[in-house]
């Protein structure tokens, strides 16, 4: 072997060596952002609460013998009546049994539900009956009342996608990052109890102010006496007149 071909050999082995660092280093240097996991910390993030269309409904039970509705009933009824006109963005669709047992006594008690929706502030345009056949004779038919509304949703919940407990396939599992599912119940719970889903977006308009009040408050701070009512008991239930 001569000289210049162990220099070549020599050098070549010098040039990948030095390219295998340029592309070690290379690797080092991050051009763009790194996503070290899927899964947000947030829970409100995980689990957004969204403002959708939902539906309301009710069941009323009709027997085979009697039409009409009872004193519960009638109270339900007039109750989907009030929400309806309060929160309803569509029609109140009446399902009623057709070709049923109590299919006279349902048509009776469908009068009677349009005479009590009307009287509640639902427009009869927006009253529609829907006739259906019962699918399982050996249920009793049921007259359904549903509209749809504004509501706002939170979940699914229940949902595992991780492991609780350390996984080695996991090489965040060591971060001490929140589970998935929590913070779900609480966000589910939360879209429920909201009165108004348009709260989740802007505030409300301010009502006007109680002038009465108010002027009662302004005649007492200009005379200079107790703005506050004064309050007898208050002193009696005081233990001592020690602070007098």
């Amino acid at each position: 072997m001569t000289k210049t071909t162990a220099d070549r050999r020599r050098n070549l082995g010098v040039a990948l060596a030095l390219t295998g660092l340029s592309v070690m280093l290379g690797a080092c240097n991050t051009t763009g952002e790194i996503v070290t996991q899927t899964v947000p910390t947030d829970y409100r993030q995980r689990h957004p609460i969204a403002v959708q269309e939902g539906k309301k409904s009710i069941v009323i039970f009709v027997g085979k013998a009697r039409g009409g509705l009872s004193a519960a009933q009638h109270s339900d009824v007039a109750g989907i009546a009030r929400d309806w006109v309060r929160e309803g963005t569509g029609s109140v669709v009446v399902d009623v049994p057709v070709d049923a047992a109590n299919s006279r006594a349902a048509a009776a008690t469908y009068r009677e539900i349009r005479s009590v929706l009307a009287s509640g502030g639902v427009p009869s345009r927006a009253i529609v009956q829907h006739p259906y056949r019962p699918e399982d004779p050996g249920l009793l038919p049921t007259i359904r009342l549903s509209y749809s509304k504004i509501a706002a949703v939170a979940g699914p919940c229940g949902l595992w996608p991780e492991d609780l407990g350390p996984n080695i396939l996991d090489p965040g599992y060591n971060e001490n990052r929140p589970y998935f599912n929590l913070g779900c119940a609480s966000q589910r719970n939360l879209a429920a109890m909201i009165d108004n889903p348009a709260d989740l977006e802007q505030p409300r308009s301010e009502t006007p102010a109680y002038t009465a009040r108010r002027d009662i408050a302004f005649d007492r701070y200009r005379k200079g006496t107790a703005i506050s009512t004064p309050n007898s008991e208050a002193d009696r239930a005081k233990l001592s007149d020690t602070g007098k």
